[in-house]
């Protein structure tokens, strides 16, 4: 039997749902339900499974007078300095001095969008004029919904933020929290945690890096671990790609608050009377048939809403790093992009080392970020003919770029010291030979935006952008800030660089854009809001990207994957290209130095890639059949919305004589056409069902015997209906 994954009795007599004071937030699956209590507090009552929630609320009971009542009653959005003990959701100290909020519930407005619905929670202190507004735009057919809040200080003097959740949530029962963590070459690594009694915090104070070692996406098992095909889960991301904290905090009576937003840690906001907060989004999904459903629930609103620009295929490129370096001319670049056009890729990248001149050129990391125009002595005729010649291959052509540092060793740094991240009297501290660019200061924001803007122009045609990102902020002191507003930088840094990606958004609608962030460090739904894909990790060993790729799968698409084969591990090439064309498939290799055979492996998958898996792998549903952590053995399929096609990925990382593999997903009254592709050049396929037919109902109950045996191989299967 189903459980509700939240029911908090406030009584014992009825009231009707449609009574004023009962607020629904609603969508396909879902239900989330708040109710006005006696003393005009707001309290979440519900959430869970919409076929669950009760069609009629019990009156909300008055709060113990004696105050032996349950310390958190599960209000909405609890202010600090009162009566609430717990973490806070909202901290002010008011224009009069008073640190203490009280909100009241106002009203609420419902409207309807063309995909969802939109409601607006009105709450106000019972004193002041200082007002928040709970925002929730549920996405129907998707079941997800997007929070945030707007805190508007309507008082006639400042009003200081210490606290500000974009989100305040309350569960009970047996809670199981996963997150996520990592380093440089070495992100989303899994955390599973018991919630018991006291406080789990999940934050990350980097700065620009939001996410590098400490992700901001939990999934939340509710009456147990959270598990692929079973049980009821909250997955959950919050778009930002700064400083952020996920507060999980259990109370004496066992309720958890989760208090998910911008992390507050010298951050305060000052609100000047008549001015507003805007929070970024809180995303989350609740599967009663565990994280594949959630899954597949956050993959299509990522394709409808979540990217920006989503829906187009995303081409496979080749990107000279790997192969280069530092070290390249433009004749080098040449020949890389003709060896890429052979190997049947579509797209070129060139990256780091192609700017700034003379003793500040970037022939290496200490110096010439800032100055971005072509180095003349690498590219004496500049990007334009390197545009031209990737056209006249049938090449698209894609360029890099680091707008947000600078280099000591720069022009830009020579004129402009005080445009860098730092505190007074403190030496400068360095990251990879870079300092930060205060994003803060509108100067800095257009004189990124231009860089970009003048690159772009100087190179017509240019259709992929790779914006890097290595140094996360230390020293966070801005000489644009006043020095009462130093604690703006976190937040107003952050929004600094987002208002550049929207600009060259705007400016340039066609272009597609890769976030990098040393790895992984801006995969977020704030960055992709603007982007289209990401880079998960500098680490391209295929047999570290399976389990990596396998984390990154519980919220993103696979489009937004960026998978490269490299020579990263010494894997087989078709153990690396197998894994890659489980994402978003591209390169790092110079094809100009690569064996006979590892040019027809690449050919052979590029081609496959483009022409048969693409659609199905971008578009599809995913299900993850086989964790990587489970055993020798991983796998996953992506299923086409019509169950028409499937196509089936696997991976040995041990020897192990294989059982049959079970599918999910298919068509059971389907009849499907299993081949075996991507075979090694001059090999057979040893898959006992190649080129048979077998119904989706067999397929999923019976499973199919795979042909790998051995540790690093790899089989990619295709099953498409009659």
């Amino acid at each position: 039997m189903k459980r509700p994954i939240l029911f908090v009795l406030l009584s014992v007599s009825a009231l009707s749902a449609e009574e004023s004071g009962v607020v629904r937030i609603s969508t396909k699956n879902v239900e989330l339900v708040f109710q006005k209590g006696t003393r005009g507090d707001l309290a979440q009552v519900y959430l869970g499974p919409r076929e669950q929630s009760p069609r009629s609320l019990p009156e909300p009971k008055a709060p113990d007078a004696a105050g032996y009542g349950d310390p958190d009653p599960g209000s909405a959005y609890p202010g600090g300095g009162s009566t609430f003990i717990g973490k806070a959701a909202v901290r002010a100290r008011h224009a009069d001095g008073n640190t203490s909020t009280v909100l009241s519930y106002v009203g609420h407005r419902t409207t309807e969008e063309a995909d969802g619905l939109l409601t607006k929670v009105e709450l106000k202190d019972a004193h002041y004029d200082f007002h928040v507004d709970l925002m929730f735009r549920a996405r129907t057919a998707e079941d997800v919904i997007e929070q945030w809040a707007v805190i508007r200080n309507e008082e006639e003097g400042e009003v200081l933020l210490q606290d500000f959740a974009s989100a305040s949530l309350v569960f009970t029962g047996d809670l199981w929290l996963t997150h996520f963590h990592g380093g440089w070459a070495n992100e989303m690594n899994p955390v599973e945690t018991k919630l018991d009694p006291g406080t789990k915090l999940v934050e990350n104070r980097y700065g620009t890096m939001g996410n590098l070692y400490v992700a901001p996406h939990f999934l939340l098992g509710i009456g147990g671990p959270a598990r692929e095909r079973e049980g009821t889960v909250l997955m959950g991301s919050l778009a930002w790609s700064g400083n952020f904290a996920l507060n999980f905090e259990t109370g004496p009576t066992g309720k958890v608050r989760l208090n998910a937003g911008v992390h507050s840690e010298s951050a305060e906001r000052h609100l000047a009377p008549g001015e507003s907060f805007v929070t970024p989004p809180l995303l989350y999904t609740l599967s009663t048939k565990g994280t594949g459903e959630g899954s597949r629930n956050l993959h299509r609103w990522a394709r409808k809403y979540g990217m920006h620009h989503a829906g187009k295929p995303q081409q496979v490129l080749n990107n000279n790093w790997e192969a280069t370096g530092f070290d390249f001319d433009e004749g080098k670049i040449v020949e890389i992009m003709r060896a890429t056009k052979d190997l049947g890729a579509e797209l070129f990248l060139l990256d780091d080392g192609w700017f700034a001149n003379d003793a500040n050129a970037r022939v290496n990391d200490q110096a010439g970020l800032g100055d971005w125009l072509p180095n003349r002595k690498r590219l004496p005729h500049g990007l334009k003919p390197l545009v031209e010649e990737s056209e006249k291959l049938g090449l698209a052509f894609g360029i890099w770029v680091e707008p947000e540092m600078v280099n000591v060793k720069s022009d830009l740094y020579a004129k402009h010291p005080e445009w860098v991240v730092t505190q007074q009297h403190r030496p400068l501290s360095f990251r990879r030979n870079q300092l930060v660019l205060d994003m803060s200061r509108p100067e800095v924001q257009e004189h990124a935006f231009r860089c970009i803007d003048e690159t772009l122009k100087s190179a017509p045609g240019t259709a992929y952008l790779k914006w890097d990102c290595n140094s996360y902020i230390t020293n966070p002191g801005s000489s644009y800030l006043s020095a009462d507003r130093q604690s703006h930088l976190p937040v107003d840094f952050i929004r600094g660089v987002y208002a550049v990606m929207d600009r060259v958004a705007d400016a340039y609608p066609e272009l597609t854009v890769m976030v990098c962030s040393g790895g992984g460090g801006r995969v977020d739904y704030g960055s992709l809001s603007r982007f289209q894909q990401f880079w998960p990790s500098d680490n391209t060993d295929p047999l570290r990207r399976i389990p990596m790729q396998h984390a990154y799968s519980y919220f993103f698409p696979a489009e937004a994957i960026s998978a490269h084969v490299t020579h990263a591990g010494k894997r087989p090439m078709k153990f690396a290209f197998d894994v890659a064309m489980s994402a978003r498939l591209g390169m790092d290799l110079d094809p100009r130095k690569m064996s006979a055979e590892e040019l027809a492996v690449s050919k052979q998958a590029i081609d496959l890639y483009k022409n048969r898996l693409r659609e199905v792998v971008q578009g599809g549903d995913l299900y993850r059949l086989e964790d990587p952590s489970g055993g020798p053995r991983s796998s996953l399929s992506y299923v086409s919305e019509d169950k028409r096609k499937a196509a089936l990925f696997a991976w040995l990382i041990a020897d192990e004589s294989t059982d049959a593999l079970k599918l999910e997903g298919l068509d059971p009254a389907g009849n499907y056409r299993i081949e075996e592709v991507n075979l090694t050049p001059g090999k057979t396929s040893a898959l006992e069902m190649q080129g048979t037919f077998a119904s989706g109902a067999s397929l999923m109950s019976g499973g199919l015997k795979l042909p790998i045996r051995r540790a690093f191989e790899s089989t990619v299967i295709l099953l498409e209906a009659e």
